[in-house]
């Protein structure tokens, strides 16, 4: 099973979660729009351990880091969809996104119908910060009105309780983990939490 990693914005922390998903269920890694350097996929492959099988070319790599349907008329380049295919592969991938879910990659294209074409598992990120309950809230609806199956949340940043509780209250999708505001991020921080997100989802998968 494919995992979809998206966020309630940009910076969210995608990289880092696919990254820790990567590494608990060694899974391979696609980016399949990437805008600007360095690439998402390079600052995953320095953060991983387990010997990842593949790290997928990008569909479209944009020069420009600002979101895809301008970095795409910078480089005069058209995101066409039905061009954007799955990668062959024996194992499951961790598909990271671009942005939000309304992230734009062409007139009327959104990030959300890149995840509408592929049978994979959407995970959700969210931060603490002021405002995010109502991103994360309004992520969650737009999800439930399309269709989007929301497989589990990861909330990433300084704990807030409050605004812990708030978002669970509305997301009927397990929360598979909590990361830190971590001092440093880097492999091992990686597999910390990857040991935390198998035995988490091993748990919730069990209770059904």
């Amino acid at each position: 099973m494919d995992f979809f990693i998206t966020a309630i914005s940009t910076d969210s922390g995608k990289t880092l979660v696919s990254a820790i998903f990567c590494e608990a269920f060694n899974t391979n890694y696609w980016k399949p729009i990437q805008s600007g350097n360095p690439k998402d996929s390079e600052t995953l492959a320095s953060l991983i351990e387990n010997p990842i099988e593949r790290i997928f070319p990008e569909a479209y790599f944009l020069k420009t880091p600002v979101s895809p349907h301008q970095a795409a008329e910078i480089d005069n380049v058209v995101i066409d969809l039905g061009t954007i295919k799955r990668p062959t592969s024996r194992l499951p991938i961790t598909i990271e996104g671009a942005g939000g879910l309304l992230v734009p990659i062409g007139s009327r294209l959104y990030i959300a119908d890149l995840i509408s074409k592929f049978n994979s598992s959407v995970i959700l990120v969210s931060n603490y910060y002021l405002g995010s309950i109502n991103h994360t809230l309004l992520s969650i609806e737009y999800c439930k009105s399309h269709g989007i199956n929301i497989a589990g949340l990861v909330l990433n940043g300084e704990k807030n309780e409050y605004s812990k509780k708030a978002i669970l209250e509305a997301c009927d999708a397990p929360l598979l983990l909590e990361i830190e505001q971590e001092a440093i991020i880097d492999k091992t921080t990686v597999s910390k939490y990857a040991k935390i997100l198998k035995e988490n989802y091993e748990r919730f998968n069990q209770q059904g």
